[in-house]
């Protein structure tokens, strides 16, 4: 299988060129030329399987210039029991809310306690098989855009890695006290970690500057290396999320809730739209999805864009109670756009320059039919978060984080407002307590509030009972090793000299 850049349908690559440059020359995002199609059969073999032999499935048909024998390697490494704390790293809890059955797929039982553990446990693997194949010998610099979980997630999945570097950046006030802890304690001789002045935005656009500068790729050339990407812009790191969605609904199969060929919807807190792409790309390939259901918080940019079309980054950035949802410019919308454009590259190049330029687009009545068609747009503010939280524990004594409630809550207002009662799998992308402030004060609202971040930890597992994941029981006596803030304008120097070059 070959793929193309959405700004640039003539540059074609294979997997392991995509996953080992990450982004297009031109700044695009790498997209398959087709998408693999399971019919029922195909679906009855999955659900005689596990999670590992989905994602192999599923890894197999996506990236054809790997052998058997490399993604089966990549695979088992990757999803470990021990990492995962079980054999099915990705479990549905079934939950009751207002009478209604919520299942909800928790995507953070991995070393990082976040959804992005699916992907980046997996990509280092993935990365360093395509750069033995394309770059023999060089050292691969990936550099990261955080808004909390990214950040911590590729810094576990890269330490130490062989002819790896990696970089991250995050805002400064964008993240929770708990995943800045996670991020400046890495272990690692090849990881730095640095905060911007600056918000999510403004890390991501510099980020994705620095990749695109030809005088910066030419000094990484001179010293033998090439950036990467760990960010969902990587193929590598959105194919992955495709393999839960597919894994979800065999389970969902293999538990009695519903009848193979039976459809769902989908219910996914986004920020960047990367993971709620990940679930379209699998109804592409015969996944029966009816309704993609779009969950934002204040940063209402993509619930906008659902109803109206038009997608504007021109209003306020609110940091919320769900810091990995604060952002107003979504990557990954690229992909869809492009695939809803009918593969047009001069359209889609069209609709990402006028965002830079103008700061907003409007799609084409064609393309906006299909979105109303196919996705729905909500969003939830702190106050209504905090709500969910308690409800969700009050009923059914089930503890989630703040942004598993964005999504819980918008799932209400779409089924009040349509009566759709379609079983929907919800997607839950954090473990309560790396949210302990904001989910304690959920839970108990009149509580007076420990002191420190770790003492919340404590004061929750005691009120509700739910067990403390060990990597976030253990951050309690490590030392921070970074400290370091930069200018947004001055990312590109702090770059080159976390790498040692002039």
């Amino acid at each position: 299988m070959l793929y193309n850049s959405t700004q640039n349908a003539k540059e074609v690559v294979s997997a392991a060129q995509a996953i080992a440059q990450g982004i297009s020359k031109d700044g695009g995002l790498f997209v398959p030329q087709e998408f693999p199609k399971y019919d029922e059969n195909t679906f009855k073999a999955l659900l005689k399987t596990d999670y590992k032999g989905r994602a192999k499935k599923v890894f197999s048909d996506f990236l054809s210039d790997f052998t058997e024998e490399e993604i089966s390697d990549c695979v088992e490494k990757a999803y470990t029991a021990q990492k995962f704390g079980g054999e099915n790293p990705a479990p549905i809890s079934y939950c009751n809310l207002d009478g209604t059955t919520l299942n909800i797929l928790e995507l953070w039982h991995g070393p990082t306690c976040a959804f992005k553990d699916m992907a980046l446990q997996i990509l280092p693997h993935l990365l360093t098989k395509s750069l033995k194949k394309k770059y023999d010998g060089k050292t691969a610099v990936i550099l990261v855009a955080t808004s909390g979980d990214t950040g911590k997630a590729a810094l576990e999945g890269f330490k130490d890695v062989e002819h790896t570097k990696i970089v991250v950046f995050y805002p400064v006030d964008g993240v929770s006290p708990m995943q800045k802890h996670q991020m400046n304690t890495q272990e690692g001789e090849n990881v730095r970690v640095c905060a911007i002045k600056g918000n999510f935005d403004d890390a991501q656009t510099g980020v994705k500057k620095i990749f695109t500068t030809p005088s910066v790729a030419e000094k990484l050339a001179e010293n033998n290396m090439l950036f990467s990407s760990a960010n969902s812009i990587n193929w590598g790191r959105l194919l992955p999320q495709i393999v839960y969605y597919i894994s979800a609904y065999c389970d969902l199969v293999n538990d009695g809730k519903i009848e193979l060929g039976d459809k769902i919807n989908v219910v996914v807190p986004t920020g960047n739209f990367g993971n709620i792409l990940a679930s379209y790309y699998a109804s592409l390939m015969g996944l029966p999805i009816n309704k993609f259901i779009c969950a934002s918080n204040s940063n209402n940019v993509l619930t906008d864009f659902i109803k109206t079309g038009v997608y504007d980054k021109n209003r306020n950035f609110y940091t919320t109670i769900s810091p990995s949802m604060d952002i107003l410019v979504s990557s990954n919308l690229e992909r869809l756009l492009y695939r809803l454009s009918g593969d047009n590259d001069e359209v889609t190049r069209g609709w990402m320059n006028a965002l830079k330029s103008e700061g907003k687009y409007e799609v084409s009545d064609d393309v906006k039919a299909v979105i109303n068609e196919k996705f729905y747009g909500g969003f939830c503010d702190d106050k209504n978060t905090e709500a969910t939280i308690h409800e969700m524990f009050e009923q059914d004594k089930y503890l989630c984080d703040t942004h598993t409630a964005v999504a819980i809550n918008v799932y209400k207002q779409y089924v009040e407002e349509t009566g759709d009662k379609t079983p929907s799998v919800i997607a839950s992308t954090a473990s309560p307590y790396k949210f302990s402030k904001a989910v304690l004060e959920a839970v108990e609202p009149n509580a007076t509030l420990p002191e420190t971040e770790f003492d919340m930890v404590d004061e929750l597992h005691k009120v509700s009972g739910a067990e403390v994941p060990a990597p976030l029981a253990n951050l309690k006596n490590k030392t921070a090793r970074f400290s370091d803030v930069t200018e947004v304008n001055d990312m590109e120097n702090y770059v080159l000299g976390a790498l040692g070059i002039d």
